[in-house]
C-alpha cells in the first residue's frame, strides 16, 4: 500500500477527528480571505480619499492575522498528532521510519489544505461583501461594494497557505522526533500531578494584583505617575503578568487544599470536581494565564478602538471647529478665497470677520496652555464679546465667558481635565503695546480657532488664544498689533478636499499664514479610525476563533483522558444528572479563574485612562460595558458548549 492509499484510507476511518481538524483550518482561510478581498476590493479602494493609508494599514493588519491562523492551526495540528500517536507508533513497529510519517501527514494536510483553500475561499468571498459594506457604512460612504475575488486576494491567501503549510510540517517533525516509540503508545496515559503549592506564594500573588490595582486605580494625576511613571508601568505590567500566573498556579492551588482540608469536603460532589482541578491545574497554568492575560488585551483592544471611533466625528469638529478659517493679508487673496468656494459647488452658509492682537508671552506659556509645544509662539488676545458671538453662532459645547478688569480665560483645546484657577486666578504676563499682567481664572478645553491645516500632513500647530475682557480689549487695542482672520461655514464641508486643496495653495502664497481646515482632517481621521476599528475587529474575531480552538481542543483532549475515571463513577452508581453537576462546576471553576483578573483588570484601565480624559462623552460608559458584557456573553457560551462537549466526550465507553 502506497502512502498516498493510506493517507486516503486515514481519512476514511477517523472522519470525525479529521473533520475538526479540516474546520480549523477552513475557518483560518476563511477570515483571511474575506480581509485581504476588503483590501484590494475595486469598489472599495475607489471611495476612499486615502487609499495608500488604507492598503499599508491592511498589509500590516493582515501580518498580525496570519501570525493569529497560524497559532490555531498550530494548536488544532498539535492535537491532531496528539490523538493518533497510539496510531504513529503503530506504523513505526511495522517498520515506517520518521520521513515516511512526515510524507504521510504532509499529504494529509495538502489534501485537507486544497478543500479548505475551496471552501474557505468561496465562504470568505461572500463574507467579503458584508465587511465591505460594514466599512463603507462606518466611513459613512454611500458606495456600494459588490462581490469579487480579487486576484491579489487569491494569491495572498494561497501565500498564506504556503507559510501555514511550512509551519506544520516544522512541527510535526518536532513532535515525532523528539519521542520514542514508546512514548508514542504511553502518550494518552500520562497524568498530571498536583501542583506543590505555598500560603507566601499564595499571599505574593493577592499582593501582586492588588498592588498593581490600587497603582492603575490611582489615576493619571497621582503621584505614581506624576513623578514615577515609568517606573510604575514597568511594576504594573510585571505586577499584573506575574501576579495572575501565580494566582492560577498557585492561589487556586493553595485554595483547593485548604477545601480539601475543610469539614465538608467530603459531603455532595466536591470531591470529585475539585480533585480533578487540583490534578489539572500544573497543566493547564500557562494557558489559563494566557487566556486572562489575552482577555483583559482583547478588551481592552476593542474599547480603545471603539472609543476612538465614537469620539473622531465629534473630536474632529472640536479640534477644527471651523469649515474654513484663514489669516486676512490682503483683499485680493479673500476675493479669491471666495470666489473658489462660490464656484466649488459647496454653498457659504455663513461668513465672519475676527480681529486678534498679537502679544508676546512673558510668564512661561505652560501655565496658561497645556503641552505648549502644540502652539504657535506667540499669544493672540480675543475680546469676551467676540468670543461669545461665535459661539452662541456654532450652537456647540462652547459657553460664554463674563470677564472684567483684568481677567483672562485661557483656550487650551485638547485638555484631559479643564482646570478652574483658585483664589482670584493665576497671573500671566503678555506683551502687546505695553506689558499687561492678567488674572487668568480658568483653562478652557474649547478652540475658537482650531489647528492650522494641510492638506498632506494634516494637522500642523494651533493658535495660543486668551479671552479678555472688553474693556482690556479696548485698552490693550490701542498700539498693539492687529491680526484679521476670515471665518466661513460651508455646505458638506467632510468632503470639500479638493476645495480645501485650491484654498491652501491660495492662502500660503505668502508662507507662514494661518489656514485651517476641517476637511484636512475629518476624511483621514474618520477612514483611519474606521480603518483600525474594522481591522481591530478582525483581530478580536480571529482571536476569539483562537481562544475557543485552545477551550475546544484542552477540554476534548481531557475529557478523552477522564473517560475511564467516569466509567468507574458510573458503575459506582453516580448518576446523569449528578455527573453533569460535578463537570459544569469542574469547567466553572477553570473558566472563571482566568475571566475575573482580566475583567478587572481591563475596566480600572479603560475607566482610569480613557473614559475619565473623555468625561464630555456619557454614552461612551455604557458602550464599553457593553463591550464587556458581549465579551462576557461569548465566554460563557464557551464554557456552556465545553461543558456538554466534555459530558458527551467523558460518558463514552473509554
Amino acid at each position: 500500500m502506497s502512502l498516498l492509499e493510506l493517507t486516503l484510507k486515514n481519512v476514511r476511518r477517523s472522519f470525525g477527528l479529521y473533520t475538526i481538524y479540516l474546520l480549523a483550518m477552513v475557518i483560518g482561510v476563511m477570515i483571511f480571505f474575506s480581509f485581504a478581498s476588503v483590501m484590494y476590493n475595486g469598489d472599495i479602494l475607489d471611495a476612499l480619499e486615502n487609499r495608500q493609508n488604507f492598503q499599508t494599514g491592511f498589509a500590516i493588519a493582515s501580518v498580525v492575522i496570519v501570525a493569529f491562523i497560524v497559532l490555531f492551526v498550530l494548536y488544532a495540528n498539535s492535537f491532531f498528532i496528539r490523538q493518533r500517536k497510539k496510531e504513529l507508533g503503530l506504523y513505526m513497529l511495522y517498520g515506517m521510519n520518521e520521513r515516511h510519517l512526515l510524507l504521510m501527514l504532509l499529504y494529509e494536510t495538502l489534501a485537507l489544505g486544497a478543500a479548505a483553500l475551496v471552501a474557505g475561499g468561496l465562504a470568505g468571498g461572500l463574507l467579503s461583501k458584508i465587511f465591505g459594506s460594514l466599512l463603507m457604512n462606518l466611513m459613512e460612504y454611500d458606495q456600494v461594494v459588490s462581490l469579487s475575488f480579487p486576484v491579489p486576494a487569491i494569491l495572498a491567501t494561497i501565500g498564506m497557505f504556503v507559510v501555514l503549510t511550512a509551519a506544520i510540517a516544522v512541527q510535526s517533525y518536532l513532535l515525532l522526533s523528539r519521542v520514542q516509540l514508546i512514548d508514542l503508545f504511553r502518550a494518552r496515559e500520562k497524568t498530571e500531578k498536583p501542583v506543590k503549592t505555598s500560603a507566601v506564594l499564595a499571599m505574593l500573588a493577592v499582593l501582586l494584583l492588588g498592588s498593581s490595582i490600587v497603582v492603575i486605580g490611582s489615576g493619571k494625576q497621582s503621584v505614581f505617575w506624576t513623578d514615577y511613571a515609568s517606573a510604575s508601568m514597568i511594576y504594573c505590567a510585571v505586577g499584573i503578568i506575574a501576579g495572575t500566573y501565580l494566582f492560577i498556579r498557585q492561589f487556586a492551588g493553595w485554595l483547593l487544599l485548604r477545601l480539601s482540608r475543610g469539614k465538608r469536603y467530603f459531603g455532595g460532589n466536591t470531591v470529585l470536581w475539585s480533585s480533578s482541578i487540583r490534578f489539572q491545574i500544573r497543566g493547564n497554568t500557562l494557558n489559563l494565564s494566557f487566556i486572562s492575560l489575552f482577555s483583559t488585551v482583547l478588551i481592552l483592544l476593542m474599547c480603545f478602538v471603539s472609543i476612538n471611533y465614537s469620539v473622531q466625528f465629534e473630536a474632529v469638529g472640536r479640534n477644527l471647529p471651523n469649515d474654513v478659517a484663514y489669516e486676512s493679508k490682503s483683499k485680493a487673496v479673500d476675493d479669491d478665497v471666495k470666489g473658489a468656494i462660490a464656484s466649488s459647488g459647496h454653498g457659504i452658509e455663513d461668513e465672519r470677520a475676527l480681529t486678534l492682537l498679537r502679544a508676546e508671552a512673558v510668564t512661561d506659556p505652560g501655565v496658561a496652555f497645556e503641552n505648549p509645544e502644540y502652539f504657535f509662539p506667540g499669544v493672540l488676545l480675543a475680546s469676551a464679546s467676540d468670543y461669545n458671538a461665535i459661539v452662541a453662532a456654532r450652537h456647540d459645547n462652547g459657553k460664554p465667558v463674563r470677564l472684567d478688569g483684568d481677567q483672562a480665560v485661557s483656550l487650551s483645546q485638547g485638555m484631559d481635565f479643564p482646570e478652574t484657577m483658585p483664589d482670584g486666578g493665576a497671573r500671566f504676563t503678555v506683551r502687546a503695546a505695553s506689558e499687561t499682567t492678567l488674572k487668568l481664572t480658568e483653562k478652557r478645553d474649547y478652540a475658537l480657532l482650531g489647528w492650522a491645516s494641510d492638506p498632506v500632513t494634516s494637522m500642523v500647530k494651533k493658535p495660543a488664544l486668551l479671552v479678555v475682557s472688553d474693556a482690556k480689549y479696548a485698552e490693550l487695542k490701542e498700539g498693539a498689533e492687529t491680526a484679521s482672520y476670515i471665518i466661513y461655514d460651508i455646505a458638506d464641508a467632510g468632503n470639500a478636499e479638493e476645495l480645501s486643496k485650491r484654498l491652501h495653495a491660495i492662502v500660503t502664497k505668502e508662507p507662514g499664514t494661518y489656514y485651517s481646515s476641517f476637511a484636512d482632517v475629518y476624511s483621514k481621521q474618520i477612514e483611519g479610525s474606521s480603518l483600525l476599528l474594522f481591522a481591530s475587529a478582525f483581530l478580536a474575531l480571529i482571536a476569539l476563533f483562537a481562544l475557543a480552538g485552545v477551550i475546544y481542543f484542552k477540554q476534548l483532549r481531557e475529557a478523552t483522558e477522564a473517560q475511564r475515571q467516569y466509567a468507574i463513577l458510573r458503575k459506582l452508581g453516580v448518576g446523569k444528572r449528578e455527573m453533569m453537576s460535578v463537570i459544569r462546576k469542574q469547567l466553572l471553576f477553570v473558566f472563571a479563574l482566568p475571566l475575573l483578573p482580566g475583567l478587572i483588570n481591563s475596566w480600572l484601565i479603560i475607566k482610569t485612562y480613557i473614559l475619565d480624559s473623555v468625561q464630555d462623552f456619557p454614552n461612551l460608559k455604557g458602550m464599553v460595558w457593553g463591550i464587556i458584557a458581549l465579551y462576557f456573553l461569548i465566554y460563557a457560551g464557551f464554557y456552556l458548549a465545553s461543558a456538554n462537549l466534555y459530558y458527551r466526550i467523558a460518558n463514552r465507553s473509554a
